[in-house]
């Protein structure tokens, strides 16, 4: 199977076997009017088998999302068929409304405009906590 190179646009690789529709779905990519290339068990040498998403077209993306998502995945800009930025991601710091806080006594659930935000409370563990009641991200 061959899939070519995009001449303007984003990809991303290294997403963990298996989860590129998840990311599909989470960065609404089904909404873009542009060609999309979901690439599932590729081989890899460092992973075995990867994921990669091509977007043929450039656009802006909350890397925030993909580093709570998975911060092993790489992105990489593509201006006239070269590779012009590699992003190597990492927890964030904070998310906002990427993370719906289940908590039905959290001010979150009362006021329908307040942003979702949630701290990193434990690297190591992923665990991110609301900021107005503490409650653990699911």
């Amino acid at each position: 199977m061959e899939v070519t190179s995009i001449k303007n646009g984003i990809v991303f690789d290294h997403i963990k076997a298996g989860q590129a529709m998840k990311l599909y779905e989470i960065l609404n990519l089904d909404k873009l009017k542009c060609q999309v290339a979901i690439i599932k068990n590729a081989q890899s040498k460092r992973m075995g088998k990867k994921d990669v998403l091509k977007i043929n077209d450039s656009i802006d993306i909350d890397l925030d999302v993909i580093g709570y998502f998975d911060p092993e995945i790489t992105v990489n800009v593509i201006r006239d068929g070269i590779l012009e930025k590699r992003a190597r991601l990492e927890l964030p710091k904070t998310v906002t409304n990427v993370i719906k806080c289940k908590n039905p006594r959290c001010i979150t659930s009362v006021e329908q405009n307040l942003p979702h935000i949630f701290k990193l409370t434990n690297a190591e563990n992923k665990i991110y906590r609301c900021i107005y009641c503490e409650s653990k991200a699911k």
